[in-house]
């Protein structure tokens, strides 16, 4: 039987990976650990913290570098030799968004420096939201509580001013990249300009020494858009954007239909019968 050649699998979290219950399935779990025990390199590659994607890093038995921030945050959770790349926006410029934000008039702002968050006002649904049970969260203003350069901002507006606060962000484009969440939270995320997913693919695929061709990329959003595009063979499930599935170079089953895991056995022939 001819062997595989070794590819570097980059998986996306929320409607990608994990299911609408936020959990991996069983299938599609199975098929990954079949790939990686075929030898292939599995990576996440997520807009969360780190905070917020290492359980699933754990779940999958991972010992890869992680994308985090969509790419603000490149670095080995079990190895801090590791050479990591952490690219936050200037305080400065931080401090310029926060101050446009409350002058048009948002629900919330929240700032993290990796894991410490810091919360402009007590919001028990944010908190939940962002996963801040157990880490370090500073509420109150951001004015005068952010000292640091933030790895990334996040904005709850209102839903009616969303585009308006997008448009103010184009603003900036020169010192920041914004993305909007998909539903339910219409949350506007902020990251240094340049950062994205495949600035963090592409380190870890030349760490491995893995070529284009063979390196295959899943996403559903508009924050995978650099690294689907990017990727050999760039994967969009089949619910994700319209835009990215046309950038695309395959579109796969939805996130509850074990998209992933369907798109795996196929392509790389996992034998099943080996789980």
């Amino acid at each position: 039987m001819k062997i595989m050649e070794q590819h570097l699998i980059a998986l996306d979290l929320d409607g990608t990976l994990l299911t609408d219950e936020k959990v991996i399935s069983e299938k599609t779990k199975n098929t990954v650990l079949q790939a990686m025990k075929q030898g292939h390199i599995v990576v996440i590659a997520t807009g969360r913290p780190h905070r917020a994607s290492i359980d699933y890093y754990h779940e999958l038995g991972l010992d890869t570098p992680m994308v985090n921030f969509n790419g603000a945050l490149i670095h080995h959770p079990k190895d801090h030799r590791w050479d990591a790349i952490h690219s936050p926006l200037g305080i400065r410029t931080a401090h310029k968004i926060i101050h446009t934000c409350q002058e048009l008039g948002v629900k919330n702002i929240l700032a993290e420096v990796k894991d410490d968050v810091y919360l402009d006002q007590y919001d028990e649904e944010i908190m939940s939201i962002f996963q801040t049970k157990n880490d370090p969260i500073t509420v109150g203003r951001l004015q005068s509580n952010l000292k640091e350069d933030p790895t990334s901002i996040l904005i709850h507006p209102e839903e009616e001013k969303i585009q308006r606060l997008r448009d103010e962000l184009d603003d900036h484009a020169s010192l920041i990249d914004h993305r909007k969440w998909g539903a339910p939270w219409h949350v506007i995320e902020i990251v240094r300009a340049g950062m994205n997913k495949a600035v963090g693919l592409d380190k870890i695929a030349r760490y491995f020494h893995v070529p284009n061709d063979r390196i295959i990329a899943f996403g559903d959003e508009d924050n995978d858009f650099e690294m689907i595009d990017y990727a050999g063979v760039g994967v969009a499930m089949g619910n994700a954007i319209n835009e990215l599935k046309d950038l695309a170079n395959h579109v796969t089953h939805t996130n509850e239909e074990d998209g992933i895991g369907a798109f795996l056995d196929d392509y790389l022939k996992i034998n099943k019968r080996a789980i």
